[in-house]
């Protein structure tokens, strides 16, 4: 992304300025779409975001974190690191398919309506497994879906339990039973915890709420329930779809396109 300020951005004495910039967005992948657009800089201190405001993509780049009360976080490719191509990976090498022939069910509805609890696992299993013509036992399965769950590093629960004491902070996931166990069970060897739930005032789980991201519904469920005022709450999350559903709502956005990215922040 290249900018072409027009005006001088700060004042003399480095203090808080809005204004207009003219910019053009080159295009962020995955985040912003190219071309040429207006965008609004709102600065604290020395941290700058920029709202795209001639598109619906909101894009924060950076923020200081003492303009928000609140923080919601997500939960896989932000505090726990996530390779979704393991899990195809290992759908293809136990079925015995092509890494194709996996990765063409990745939008199917069968997980949608999973990651909404609308199905229980063991139906969840059958279907998966009828699509794949593979017969596998429940162990092996959840081996496999649960291959793409990686490692917690500690320092970023360390980020957690200290952000805690200064801000209200929530997670808000799109997931399931099985990976919820294993979230979990991963915690437990990483901290000896038996729930994510310790780092945060409140957690939420798709699949027990039968909501989802990007869903408006969901996000306004954890406003309304938390009495949040959307302008002093901030949304991270590696999923920009999601990003678009919470700032329908007025919700603040930030894009972690690299988990670490959380420590620039904070």
């Amino acid at each position: 992304m290249r900018f072409w300020f027009k005006k001088r951005v700060f004042d003399n004495n480095g203090n808080h300025w809005k204004g207009f910039l003219h910019a053009h967005n080159q295009g962020v992948a995955g985040s912003c779409p190219a071309g040429p657009t207006r965008t609004r800089a709102i600065l604290f201190g020395w941290r700058v975001f920029f709202c795209f405001v001639s598109t619906n993509t909101f894009c924060l780049l950076s923020a200081n974190p003492t303009a928000f009360n609140n923080i919601i976080f997500d939960l896989g490719g932000v505090i726990i690191n996530l390779s979704v191509p393991d899990t195809f990976a290992a759908f293809a090498k136990a079925s015995g398919k092509s890494l194709d022939d996996v990765s063409k069910y990745a939008s199917h509805q069968v997980f949608l309506d999973y990651e909404k609890g609308l199905i229980s696992d063991e139906e969840f299993r059958q279907s998966v497994k009828e699509m794949l013509d593979w017969k596998a036992d429940a162990i092996t399965f959840d081996s496999c879906w649960n291959a793409m769950l990686l490692d917690i590093p500690v320092e970023r629960l360390r980020l957690l339990e200290r952000l805690k004491k200064d801000y209200r902070i929530f997670l808000l996931s799109n997931t399931n039973e099985i990976h919820l166990r294993k979230f979990n069970e991963i915690l437990n060897n990483t901290e000896g915890r038996s729930e994510m739930d310790h780092y945060f005032h409140k957690a939420y789980y798709s699949h027990r709420m039968k909501m989802r991201k990007p869903d408006k519904e969901i996000f306004e469920f954890v406003l309304n329930e938390n009495q949040l005022n959307p302008k002093e709450t901030l949304f991270l999350d590696d999923n920009v779809s999601n990003l678009e559903g919470a700032a329908q709502t007025g919700i603040q956005t930030f894009h972690v396109k690299n988990p670490d990215l959380i420590f620039s922040l904070f």
